[in-house]
């Protein structure tokens, strides 16, 4: 990354003299000289003028690549709590930007829809304590459990609001043009189940059984006897529970399954297989799903071991030992300390 003749770069773009630009910046000629020949770089406390004064951002004066650029802003969003309006406007622009290349754009609007869901995350956690102090204060007032209710992402009864037709919608349109994406026709079977839309499910199913090979295909199958009220599901589910040579998620999702069933020494046991067939770097979805059970169950210490779990993963697999991810699991400690 060679700041000097970037800062080159772009005091000739604009025809400044090296005297110029030092007495915009108050720093001496011999300051911008030294470097501009690389034996010295700007005061860090200096970067945000010097971006200003050019019209860049400080990621530019580093002369980083886009895709570099654009890899900073996403560990930036998976840092970071709520960005502030200004920040928020900075990386808004920078996105806008990058996505102006058309062999850029798709990523572009992948990291604006990071943005906005982590400020839309983030914003939902302060809605959550506001509410419950509003629910406190208001005597339970039932508009105030409402909106705190809504902001914990509660189950919503009111098949008007709750029905996801759109996105079923606009998800089928997309599998029809895309019979080949296994992601896509997964997230409309879990939509059409929740709506209890069984039977074009069903058909949706078969579409992806051509394309799916792995435990997913059971697992469809188990969901839709399930919510069918039909005997199957058991043998689907022993059908799933006994399928070999599968990745680590095939247990991860009977840990869930039995987590919905309330048999939870089974779960832990389906979570904690699953955490030991990955590859390292591991994720940490198993421990934090013990640690959830734990919870529910009103066991403490062991819910602050699996959290602790949580946390080690963090630090040795993924080398994270700061930002928002790493506070988050330090909160639910702190909880229930």
């Amino acid at each position: 990354m060679e700041m000097g003749k970037e800062i080159r770069r772009l005091r000739q773009d604009r025809g400044l003299t090296q005297e110029a630009l030092a007495a915009a910046l108050n720093v001496s000629a011999q300051t911008v000289s030294k470097w501009e020949c690389g034996n010295s770089v700007p005061d860090v406390q200096l970067l945000p003028e010097i971006a200003i004064y050019f019209g860049v951002s400080i990621d530019q004066l580093f002369a980083m690549s886009p895709e570099q650029q654009m890899e900073r802003i996403e560990n930036r969003i998976y840092d970071r709590g709520l960005f502030d309006e200004a920040e928020e406007r900075q990386i808004e622009a920078q996105l806008r930007a990058f996505g102006e290349d058309p062999a850029l754009h798709g990523r572009a609007e992948l990291l604006l829809t990071k943005l906005y869901n982590n400020q839309a995350e983030q914003y939902r956690l302060l809605a959550v304590e506001h509410g419950k102090l509003a629910v406190e204060e208001t005597h339970g007032d039932s508009d105030a459990v409402s909106e705190l209710t809504n902001a914990w992402g509660s189950y919503i009864p009111d098949w008007n609001v709750r029905n996801h037709h759109a996105l079923i919608q606009w998800l089928s349109d997309y599998c029809t043009r895309n019979p080949k994406n296994r992601p896509a026709h997964m997230w409309l079977l879990d939509n059409l189940i929740d709506d209890r839309r069984l039977a074009e499910a069903r058909q949706w199913l078969e579409k992806l059984a051509r394309i799916d090979s792995t435990f997913r295909t059971p697992m469809y199958r188990y969901q839709i006897a399930l919510a069918e009220g039909k005997g199957e599901a058991d043998a689907r589910l022993r059908e799933l529970e006994e399928m070999q040579d599968q990745e680590w998620c095939w247990a991860l999702t009977l840990g869930d399954i039995y987590t919905q069933r309330q048999e939870y020494d089974k779960a832990i046991a389906w979570y904690e297989k699953g955490q030991d067939m990955q590859p390292a770097p591991k994720f940490t979805d198993s421990a934090m799903s013990v640690a959830h059970i734990h919870e529910i169950r009103g066991d403490k210490e062991k819910a602050i071991a699996a959290y602790r779990e949580v946390l080690r993963i963090q630090r040795e697999d993924w080398g994270i030992v700061s930002g928002e991810e790493r506070d988050a699991v330090e909160r639910a400690i702190q909880k229930l300390q």
